[in-house]
């Protein structure tokens, strides 16, 4: 039985790709010299159909990795597969309730994603690293490395960050999914208040605390202001300030859908 040379992955017969990381399958017999081989190629572009706003991914003997259930339709040469999760990946799920299977779809064809009111905006990494809110990680090339950041234990419970974050990292493009339009806010050894959980995603060298909005006890209480997200260091902060018209109109409605039900309680 062949397996991956990159992961070790046990391959299935025939296969083009390892389902677990993506790598070419090297065929018994037909050896090439590494100068000569075809590298494939990912093109990830947001496209908007009837005002809801689609991935779609352009593979050419390639492969990309998305959050499990992202995908809508694919036509082409394509295989997709899922791996299968360790105790740790368990874990950091039942904690983070992200899903534990980020499949794999490789080969030559077109994919595309769900369509969403949410904003779609596509990252690339150049051989650096990045913390991604809770829910941000939508898809990415396989050559981009996912992990998980574990959060201060004051950062956790107060900031809407929860324990652990994802953390991509490498080269390679990285989709990303948010409320609203992001703004790219960067800092050099300079600080960030955000009074809310609206920061989508920061770079390695920034630091999250939670922290008082004003000195003191006694004056957070007459401000009103409470806990903030502070971000300190130098990188680049993603925030999304505002929802898009969607999303906030569907917020208005469920708020005043509440507010109906609760009035003969």
């Amino acid at each position: 039985m062949p397996f991956c040379s990159n992961c070790g992955n046990e391959l299935k017969p025939g296969a083009a790709f390892c389902g677990n990381c993506g790598t070419p399958v090297k065929q018994a017999g037909a050896a090439v010299p590494p100068v000569q081989q075809v590298v494939g190629t990912v093109t990830f572009d947001v496209v908007n159909r009837e005002r809801l706003n689609m991935v779609k991914v352009e593979l050419e003997n390639a492969a990309f990795r998305y959050e499990a259930g992202a995908m809508h339709y694919m036509k082409g040469n394509l295989e997709l597969e899922s791996d299968i999760p360790g105790v740790g990946k368990m874990f950091k799920s039942m904690i983070t309730k992200e899903k534990i299977v980020k499949p794999v779809i490789s080969g030559t064809g077109t994919v595309f994603m769900q369509p969403s009111f949410g904003e779609f905006t596509i990252l690339n990494l150049q051989n650096d690293e990045w913390i991604l809110d809770q829910s941000a990680y939508y898809a990415s090339e396989i050559s981009v490395e996912i992990g998980a950041f574990t959060n201060r234990a004051i950062s956790a419970l107060f900031s809407g960050e929860k324990w652990f974050q994802t953390v991509v990292a490498g080269t390679g493009k990285v989709i990303i999914t948010s409320a609203g339009p992001l703004e790219e806010v960067e800092l050099i050894n300079g600080k960030l208040v955000v009074d809310g959980a609206f920061a989508v995603a920061r770079t390695s060298g920034i630091e999250l605390k939670v922290t008082k909005a004003t000195r003191g006890i006694f004056s957070t209480m007459i401000s009103g202001e409470g806990l903030v997200n502070t971000f300190t260091g130098t990188g680049k902060v993603l925030i999304a300030p505002v929802d898009n018209y969607f999303n906030t109109l569907i917020g208005s409605i469920h708020s005043i859908n509440y507010q109906i039900q609760n009035l003969g309680k």
